[in-house]
């Protein structure tokens, strides 16, 4: 049965690296990421920068699907990688929520150049599984992501803006899962600031939202 799946593994893979279109290229790597195999990272990753956005997407999902275990890889991809690969890789780092990619995301969130990608990254700012640090990591490592999302609230793009309270909001609340009101307190204080001073309705809703969600806690 083993040696099945290795040889049904090896034949996906081929026909990834194989696929002579772009729809091939697509269905190819749906089918590597629905095999669920922790040896498909590689694959997965490579066709991050294949110029593909279907199967990029298709390859992040795979990559998400499989977590913690392909964090290592992305993370190790990063450096010397093209752009568009780069982005993809954020994107999946910032949906599987490993605080090991906190570095980038913080990286990312505070100066990318594409309103994508820090979208993307304060997104994953707000969606990290902080339970999965030690336990004397998990406070400075909050304090990073805090001081970042604050500054992603006065991002020129209001999509980011919107990112950067969604990820205040769930920072809050992993917060006072450690009895730290202190720091909701101060969260809760910056979104009433925003209320006044943010001009795009949508951002401004959100941040009410969640001021309010945080006042009545």
């Amino acid at each position: 049965m083993l040696g099945t799946g290795i040889v049904n593994l090896a034949e996906l893979i081929e026909a990834v690296e194989t696929a002579d279109s772009k729809a091939a290229m697509v269905m190819a790597v749906r089918h590597l990421a629905a095999a669920q195999h922790p040896e498909a990272i590689p694959t997965l990753i490579a066709v991050l920068g294949y110029n593909n956005p279907g199967a990029a997407v298709a390859a992040v999902d795979g990559l998400v699907t499989l977590g913690r275990p392909a964090v290592p890889a992305l993370l190790d991809q990063l450096d010397g990688y093209n752009y568009g690969a780069r982005a993809w890789a954020i994107r999946a780092l910032a949906l599987i929520g490993d605080p090991l990619a906190l570095p980038v995301l913080l990286e990312t969130a505070a100066g990318d150049f594409a309103l994508s990608v820090r979208r993307a990254a304060v997104r994953g700012l707000g969606n990290l599984n902080w339970e999965w640090l030690a336990a004397d990591q998990v406070l400075p490592a909050q304090s990073q992501a805090l001081q970042v999302l604050r500054q992603s609230t006065q991002d020129p793009e209001w999509v980011v803006r919107y990112a950067a309270v969604v990820g205040l909001e769930t920072l809050a609340l992993a917060r006072l899962k450690s009895t730290n009101r202190a720091t909701v307190e101060a969260i809760a204080h910056h979104l009433q600031a925003m209320l006044t001073a943010e001009e795009t309705p949508a951002v401004q809703a959100r941040a009410w939202l969640a001021f309010e969600v945080l006042r009545q806690l």
